[in-house]
C-alpha cells in the first residue's frame, strides 16, 4: 500500500476496499498473505425433538434449518450431555444454548437456567438476542441480566421469576452464591448452566472461576438439582480438557461447524528497517497508524487492536489527528479496560448504528460483543497467543463480507518469530489453555467464601478434593469454627467481597479526576500491580485520548487524584526485580546446563520513569518512584550454567549474555505456553544466591503460580532449541534489539555468545 506523503500528511483518492486490498498486495514489506476462501453453509434439519413453537419462532427470524453444529448441540443437551462446542467467531454459537434452554422450559415452566459471560457487555448483547427470541415465541419466559447495573426494585424479580438469569462470574461470586437463600427457586430448578466464552477462562481468572463453578455445584446439591453444562469456545488446541477441568464434570466436544465464511485476507506486514546494523524496524505504532488512516479517511469501518491501554491511548490521539480534515474527532473512539461501563455502553451502540468509523481497543474487543460489520482489523503487534489473534480478527468481516485483517510486526522477538515462521500461525495447532484450581492461595480464599454459604461436613469434600487439612488450618486461625464435626465460619467479615477473580491483587486503584474544583469524578480503575509503573506521581495517564497527569498517588487508599493536561509525552516506568530460591521442587539436567523449578520470593519496586516524546519517542527527561516494594510468593524456573560452559566470556560480559539468554527464552515460552509477556517474568543473575552460578530465571507473575512456569520446565528442551534457530534466522550481524536485546551493543558479537550458550542445553 503506497503510502504518498505531500507536505507531511497522507493524502489519498476516494477507493474502495476491494481496491485498497489491491494496492496492499503490491506493497513490499508485506512478509506474509493468507487468503481464506468463502465457504458455504452446511445445515441439518430441525431436530425431531424441537418444539413446534421454537420451530416457527426460527422461521419467523428466516432461519429454516440449523447450522449443523447447532443440531448437533441441542441433541447432545436434550439427551442430557454437557457439552462443549467449539466454531468461530460469528458462527451462530448462541442458538447452541438458546435452543436447549428455551426447550427446556417449554417441556417444565419451573425450569431454570443461568448463563455466565466474562463480561457484561457480552450479558447486556445476549439479553437483547435472548428477548428477541422470546418475542418470536410468543410465550411467557422471564429472562434477566443481573450484574451491578441491575436496580434495587429489579432483583428481587430476578430472584422470584427469571427463567433465564445471565449474569457473569464475578456477580455470581460475590452476589448470589453467599445470597443463596434468597435464590431458591432458581437453585431448586436449575437444569441448565451456559458458560460463554470458555477461552477466556485462563491462568488466574480460569483458576477462580473453576473454584466459583465448585461452589457453585455445591450449593446446586444442597438444594436438589443437578444442571447440565453447555460451553462454547473459541479455537484453542484443548477445549474438551479445559471445560472438563473448569466444570469438574465429562464433556462432549462439538466442532462440526457449519455456518458459512466470508472471503478473508490476513496479512502480515513487517515495517521497513530504519537501522540495518541493528536491525531496528520503524516503530509498529507508527505503520498502524498509517495503514488505519487509509482506510478510515476512505470510510471503511475499521477496528485497530493494540495491547496495552497506553498504547491504544497514543494511537487514538495519532488517528485523531491523522483523519481530522475527513472525520469528526468523535468517529474514532477508544475501548479498554478501566473505561466505566456507561461509557463502553455507548461506545458499543455507536459502533453498531455507524457513528464511529474507527475504533482503538485492547482485547477488551476481542469478545463477542455485537459491534457491527467492521470490514477491517489492523493488530499493532501479535496479540500474544494464535488464538486470541483469530479472535481479533473475527471482528472483521463477521459472517459473508469479504474482510481483511492486517497484522503489524514490532521488533520484539515474539513478532519476528511469528513473522519468520508463518506456517507456525497459520497451520500450527492453537495454544493450550491452562488453569490451576488448587492453587493454595485461591483454593482457600474460595473455601472461606464456601464455608460462609454452607458449613463444611467432616469426611466431606469440595468437589472430590480433600480440604480437611485446610479447613483444620482456618480453624486454628479461628476464620472457621468447628462444632458437632461441622466448620462454621465464624468471621465478622464477608470474604467474597475481598477476593478479586480478575487479578492476582486484592484491590484496585480508583482513579479520580479533579480537573473541575466543584466536582470530582472517577474516571476509571487499575490493578494495584499495574499502578505501580503507570499511576505514580507525575505519571501521564491517558483516558479516551485525554491525557491526565497524576497529581498524587494515595497508597495506602488506594486512590489516584489526576488532572487534565495537554503535554507532548507520555511516561514509561522500570521495576527493579529481585528474586530468592524458597524451595526446588524438581530438577532435571538440560544439556549442560542444570534446570530447576520451585517456590520462589520476587520483590518488585518501581525505581524510575521517563518522558518520551509523543512524535518522535525520544526520551525527554526522567524522575524517581517513591512506592513500597511489592512481594510476590510464587512458582518459577531456574536455568543455571557452570563456567565451562562460559568459556572466553569476561565476568562484565556474563551479565550482557545472560540478558540476551534471558530476552530470546522468555519471548519464546511466552509463544510456547500462550501467556502474555508480562504474565512470565525472566530475570538474568550473575552470581544466583541459591546456586551461586550464573542462572536465568522465569517465574509466574501470580501469587502461588498458576502453571505457566512449570509448563516452561516440561517444554524447555524444545523452547531453547526454538530460541537457538530464531536467533541464527536473524538477519543482524551481533544481535539486535528483536533478537537478544542489549547484547547488541557490546563489542564482542553477542549474538554468536548467546547462540552457543544455548546450544550447550541441548
Amino acid at each position: 500500500m503506497k503510502l504518498a506523503k505531500t507536505g507531511g500528511s497522507i493524502v489519498f483518492g476516494k477507493r474502495s476496499l476491494t481496491e485498497l486490498i489491491g494496492e496492499l498486495r503490491k506493497d513490499e514489506h508485506v512478509a506474509h498473505w493468507h487468503e481464506i476462501k468463502e465457504e458455504p453453509a452446511k445445515y441439518a434439519p430441525f431436530p425431531t425433538l424441537m418444539d413446534k413453537k421454537i420451530k416457527e419462532a426460527l422461521e419467523k427470524r428466516g432461519i429454516k434449518e440449523l447450522y449443523t453444529h447447532q443440531a448437533s448441540s441441542f441433541e447432545s443437551v436434550m439427551a442430557g450431555k454437557n457439552i462443549v462446542a467449539v466454531t468461530p467467531t460469528a458462527s451462530g454459537k448462541t442458538l447452541c444454548y438458546n435452543l436447549p434452554v428455551v426447550q427446556r422450559i417449554l417441556n417444565n415452566k419451573d425450569s431454570r437456567a443461568l448463563y455466565l459471560f466474562p463480561t457484561k457487555a457480552l450479558s447486556q448483547d445476549q439479553k437483547a438476542d435472548m428477548n428477541e427470541f422470546i418475542d418470536a415465541l410468543d410465550v411467557k419466559i422471564n429472562s434477566y441480566t443481573y450484574d451491578g447495573d441491575t436496580p434495587a426494585n429489579i432483583r428481587q424479580i430476578v430472584r422470584k421469576a427469571g427463567h433465564v438469569v445471565i449474569t457473569n462470574p464475578d456477580m455470581l461470586h460475590s452476589a448470589i452464591l453467599p445470597h443463596h437463600t434468597k435464590w431458591i427457586s432458581l437453585f431448586e430448578n436449575l437444569e441448565t448452566i451456559v458458560i460463554d466464552e470458555l477461552h477466556t477462562y485462563r491462568g488466574v481468572f480460569g483458576s477462580h472461576v473453576g473454584n466459583v463453578i465448585r461452589r457453585l455445584k455445591r450449593i446446586c446439591h444442597y438444594y436438589g438439582s443437578d444442571p447440565t453444562f453447555i460451553c462454547t469456545s473459541a479455537t484453542i488446541a484443548n477445549p474438551k480438557e479445559l471445560s472438563e477441568e473448569l466444570t469438574g464434570e465429562p464433556m462432549e466436544l462439538i466442532n462440526n461447524n457449519g455456518a458459512p465464511k466470508g472471503k478473508k485476507h490476513f496479512v502480515l506486514y513487517n515495517p521497513p528497517i530504519v537501522n540495518k546494523q541493528l536491525n531496528i524496524r520503524k516503530k509498529a505504532m507508527r505503520v498502524v497508524n498509517e495503514i488505519a488512516a487509509t482506510f478510515l479517511k476512505e470510510k471503511i469501518q475499521t477496528i485497530v487492536f493494540s495491547r496495552s491501554r497506553v498504547s491504544v491511548e497514543i494511537i487514538l490521539s495519532h488517528l485523531q489527528e491523522l483523519v481530522k480534515n475527513e472525520l469528526q474527532r468523535k468517529s474514532i473512539r477508544g475501548y479498554r479496560g478501566g473505561y466505566l461501563p456507561k461509557q463502553r455502553r455507548e461506545i458499543e451502540s455507536s459502533l453498531r448504528n455507524g457513528e464511529t468509523i474507527g475504533v482503538v481497543s485492547t482485547n477488551a474487543l476481542e469478545l463477542g460483543v455485537d459491534i457491527g460489520q467492521l470490514q477491517v482489523c489492523v493488530m499493532n503487534g501479535y496479540p500474544g497467543s494464535v488464538a486470541s489473534s483469530w479472535q481479533q480478527a473475527g471482528r472483521a468481516g463477521r459472517r459473508k463480507d469479504e474482510s481483511v485483517v492486517i497484522m503489524v510486526a514490532n521488533s520484539s522477538p515474539i513478532d519476528q518469530y511469528i513473522f519468520q515462521h508463518p506456517e507456525f500461525f497459520f497451520e500450527g495447532s492453537p495454544e493450550t489453555a491452562r488453569i490451576n484450581k488448587d492453587n493454595l492461595i485461591i483454593l482457600v480464599d474460595h473455601l472461606k467464601c464456601a464455608a460462609y454459604e454452607l458449613p463444611f461436613e467432616r469426611g466431606g469434600d469440595f468437589d472430590d478434593v480433600n480440604v480437611e487439612e485446610i479447613l483444620e488450618y482456618l480453624a486454628e486461625e479461628r476464620v472457621l469454627h468447628e462444632q458437632r464435626n461441622k466448620w462454621f465460619w465464624m468471621n465478622d467479615a464477608f470474604p467474597a467481597h475481598n477476593i478479586s477473580l480478575r487479578s492476582a491483587a486484592q484491590e484496585n486503584v480508583v482513579i479520580i479526576d479533579q480537573s473541575q474544583v466543584e466536582s470530582h469524578r472517577v474516571i476509571g480503575e487499575m490493578d494495584t500491580f499495574s499502578a505501580m509503573t503507570l499511576l505514580h506521581d507525575e505519571a501521564i495517564y491517558i483516558h479516551e485520548g485525554i491525557q491526565f497527569q497524576v497529581e498524587y498517588l494515595d497508597w495506602e487508599e488506594k486512590k489516584a487524584f489526576v488532572r487534565e493536561v495537554d503535554v507532548e509525552y507520555y511516561t514509561d516506568a522500570n521495576l527493579a526485580v529481585n528474586l530468592k530460591v524458597l524451595e526446588i521442587d524438581k530438577e532435571k539436567h538440560i544439556g549442560d546446563g542444570l534446570l530447576e523449578y520451585g517456590d520462589m520470593m520476587v520483590t518488585a519496586m518501581a525505581t524510575i520513569f521517563k518522558k518520551i516524546k509523543l512524535e518522535t519517542f525520544e526520551n525527554i527527561g526522567a524522575g524517581p518512584i517513591h512506592l513500597p516494594e511489592q512481594e510476590l510468593h510464587t512458582n518459577g524456573i531456574a536455568l543455571s550454567f557452570h563456567r565451562d560452559q562460559l568459556d572466553g566470556i569476561d565476568q562484565n560480559e556474563i551479565e550482557q549474555l545472560l540478558l540476551g539468554v534471558a530476552h530470546v527464552v522468555q519471548h519464546v515460552a511466552c509463544v510456547r505456553v500462550m501467556c502474555d509477556k508480562s504474565d512470565l517474568h525472566a530475570v538474568p543473575e550473575v552470581k544466583a544466591i541459591h546456586s551461586e552460578k550464573p542462572t536465568v530465571f522465569l517465574y509466574d507473575r501470580y501469587p502461588g503460580g498458576i502453571g505457566l512456569s512449570e509448563s516452561v520446565y516440561k517444554q524447555m528442551g524444545v523452547i531453547i532449541q526454538e530460541a537457538r534457530d530464531y536467533i541464527q534466522s536473524c538477519p543482524c550481524e551481533g544481535g539486535c534489539p528483536s533478537c537478544i536485546g542489549i547484547g547488541a551493543f557490546s563489542e564482542r558479537n553477542m549474538k554468536q555468545a548467546v547462540k552457543r550458550l544455548l546450544g550447550s542445553c541441548i
